[in-house]
């Protein structure tokens, strides 16, 4: 017996992909509107796919991937968000999903995408496909082409040996604004520390 969880806080969505899910074959489709209450489902009843929503009321849907596959280990994970920006869906596949669909989507994308996942398959939408292979031959000619305007700005500092307290200084922004970009871009860049930052800043500063 196939069974499925769709979590999302929209009962509208429940309601849709109830529907498409019980018409594939599915004899049970569970609903979670939390985090928390999703990994109870999961945990309970073993389903072999979940339909999650990122924008949670309780946690960012990205934090469930990891705990819901624990909860029942070989569930497939079809993210299903407003969000289709090729960051956001690169960053998705990234912390694990097997696919990711945008809620724009027609209802044969949702068909195809359950069944691809299934079959142990990535799922992207071709569209998003391109775009995204597009940002990585990008990223490949431009490290820094993952960076906000502020995020270079910053990072070109560090080259430069400021500290984050004249940084923020130069750039007119509070100490937290200038310790939290230089986080994001340890994540971005994947710098192990202050270091490695500003090697990339050296590197790579414009001519």
């Amino acid at each position: 017996m196939k069974t499925a969880l769709i979590i999302d806080d929209h009962p509208m969505i429940h309601i849709g992909c109830s529907e498409m899910l019980r018409e594939m074959g599915f004899a049970e489709v569970l609903k979670a509107s939390s985090m928390e209450k999703g990994l109870a489902e999961a945990g309970e009843h073993q389903p072999c796919l979940t339909v999650l929503d990122i924008g949670l009321p309780d946690a960012n849907g990205l934090d469930a991937i990891a705990p819901l596959r624990t909860a029942a280990p070989g569930l497939k994970v079809l993210v299903f968000s407003m969000n289709d920006r090729p960051v956001f869906a690169e960053r998705v596949l990234e912390t694990g999903a097997d696919g990711f669909l945008s809620k724009n989507a027609a209802p044969a994308r949702f068909r195809e995408a359950v069944r691809t996942v299934l079959k142990g398959n990535i799922y992207l939408e071709h569209e998003l496909a391109i775009k995204l292979v597009a940002r990585r031959k990008e990223r490949a000619t431009d490290p820094l082409s993952v960076l906000s305007p502020r995020e270079r700005e910053v990072l070109f500092c560090l080259g430069d040996g400021l500290e984050l307290a004249a940084i923020a200084n130069r750039l007119k922004v509070s100490y937290k604004t200038a310790a939290n970009t230089s986080s994001s871009l340890k994540r971005k860049l994947g710098a192990r520390g202050l270091n490695d930052l500003i090697r990339i800043a050296i590197e790579n500063r414009p001519q």
